[in-house]
């Protein structure tokens, strides 16, 4: 059965831009939480801690925490990758680490610099300083559905990784299609399967549309027990480090799955789509987003 509601994280700020050739300023990002947060957006993926010279729109991660609006509807994340990212996103304003760890060595050490088994070892202690600082720290598995230098990645490998990193008490743990090569039948036995693991910790879905899957994938995790989506305004993203890896799943899109099929969210669609028209001529391109080319329905069709 599907939920009756879901929460929609928007990571177009962070995962959004990371793989944009054009550099965003810090005030054009801020612009874009504030459209986010006019949608209805309570929970942005603001940023990432990460080495300038390898993602240099992440650059100004500091500079766009200090000049977050201070509300207290609003959930902010940062995205890190090991214990440093974590001490630098304790020292700003945000309200939970988001920390990502491979399930494929080769990934894993192209990504990251570390095989799964060190990432797996880092982010428990990152965990359970968290849990021990009454600091929320949740856990994303990177290429949970197929590796771009590996291939097939073993549903043992993605379990034997979720239950070390359960051990250590994130307060949510997610499954990522880095780099969209996921099916809804993939999909919804892999949750289901993470779901039994994961008992009371909530999980999460990030999809990339990289092969026109990633709608159809968003509505399988639901099926499978998944409660918060990520997705990015206009259908921006992808990931530096995997070749061909597109954007995630646009915001307005999955939303109007999530009208037409009765599951309850937070966002407006006009807001979202003026959001995406915003942002088009920042980028200097057609954004993916399929709503902001057809437009919504059927109100589209009253006016």
């Amino acid at each position: 059965m599907l939920p009756t509601a879901v929460t929609v994280m928007e990571v177009s700020p962070r995962d959004g831009l990371q793989n944009e050739d054009v550099l965003v300023s810090t005030e054009q990002k801020l612009q874009l939480i504030d459209h986010a947060l006019a949608a209805g957006s309570r929970r942005i993926e603001v940023t990432s801690f990460v080495h300038p010279e390898r993602v240099p729109q992440m650059a100004d991660a500091e500079a766009v925490c200090a000049g977050l609006p201070q509300r207290g509807d609003v959930r902010y994340t940062g995205l890190i990758l090991n214990e440093r990212g974590y001490r630098r996103l304790r020292e700003t304003c945000l309200d939970e680490a988001g920390l990502v760890v491979p399930v494929s060595d080769t990934f894993g050490e192209r990504n990251q610099g570390q095989r799964v088994a060190d990432a797996v070892a880092m982010a428990r202690e990152v965990i359970q300083d968290g849990a021990q600082t009454n600091f929320p720290v949740q856990v994303t598995l990177a290429v949970a559905f197929g590796c771009p230098f590996e291939g097939q990645v073993p549903l043992a490998n993605v379990l034997a990784a979720a239950e070390a990193l359960l051990e250590a008490g994130p307060v949510e743990i997610a499954l990522a299609d880095t780099i969209g090569v996921g099916v809804p039948w993939q999909v919804q036995q892999t949750f289901t399967a993470l779901g039994q693991l994961a008992g009371d910790v909530p999980m999460r879905a990030h999809f990339h549309d990289t092969r026109n899957t990633g709608i159809g994938n968003a509505f399988a995790s639901l099926l499978a027990g998944v409660t918060t989506l990520d997705a990015s305004i206009g259908g921006i993203g992808g990931c530096p480090f995997a070749p061909n890896a597109s954007g995630n799943i646009a915001t307005e899109d999955l939303v109007y799955l999530l009208n037409r099929s009765d599951v309850g969210h937070d966002l407006a669609m006009p807001a979202l789509l003026d959001a995406a028209a915003w942002l088009e001529p920042i980028l200097g391109k057609r954004l993916p987003s399929m709503l902001l080319k057809a437009g919504d329905w059927p109100a589209a069709l009253a006016t």
